[in-house]
């Protein structure tokens, strides 16, 4: 039995330094029949609680904690019962959706995520936010890039506890090194690949 890669848009509001947006989002939950992982838990926890289908989820894997990629989280794994992982160099976001209670578990550089046959790894990649993460599923040649990286160029940096030349060295020397083929999924918006943001990059002054 391999491996999918299931994709769900869900839709609701991003908020931070007083205003909001709306916005769409990506859920990648990544299984078999019989276990998944979600990436990301944003607006809609029926939505992503019923696309599990009843499945042992292993792990609600956060990217980062801007609230329209956690909001959903802590619904989502009281009803499926798995624990949240979150780098904790985010924490001070997410202590603005949740205040009275942390992720179950903190994420680490090169942490190692076992499902279906498979495994997922994690890649720190801040600069969207101190605590971005990105993971990268070698055998399918993927990897989850929240908003780390988009079709187009690198997420934005334009708010708090973003910062430009971070994010463009994150990009540059954890994800630009990757396979050319790699398909890279993204937190909002169209799949796009390695070999084209090296292209979009490559336009791009330090």
């Amino acid at each position: 039995m391999g491996v999918t890669i299931e994709n769900l848009v869900t839709s609701g509001t991003f908020s931070l330094d007083g205003g909001t947006w709306d916005v769409d989002n990506n859920v990648w939950i990544i299984g078999n029949d019989d276990e998944c992982v979600i990436i990301d838990s944003p607006h809609d926890a029926d939505a992503i609680i019923n696309q599990v289908r009843g499945r042992k989820v292993l792990a609600i894997l956060l990217t980062h904690a801007h609230n329209d990629h956690i909001g959903a989280a802590r619904a989502v794994a009281e009803a499926v019962g798995a624990p949240i992982y979150l780098n904790p160099e985010d924490l001070m976001l997410w202590e603005q959706v949740y205040p009275d209670a942390g992720p179950h578990r903190y994420l680490g550089d090169g942490d190692v995520f076992e499902v279906a046959g498979t495994a997922l790894q994690a890649l720190h990649t801040p600069g969207h936010s101190p605590g971005s993460t990105c993971f990268y599923l070698e055998s399918e040649g993927t990897v989850f890039t929240g908003d780390t990286l988009f079709n187009g160029g690198p997420g934005a940096t334009g708010r708090s506890y973003s910062d430009y030349p971070t994010i463009l060295a994150s990009i540059r020397e954890r994800l630009l090194v990757l396979p050319a083929e790699t398909v890279v999924r993204t937190g909002h918006g169209e799949n796009t690949s390695i070999a084209a943001e090296r292209e979009t990059l490559a336009q791009v002054n330090q």
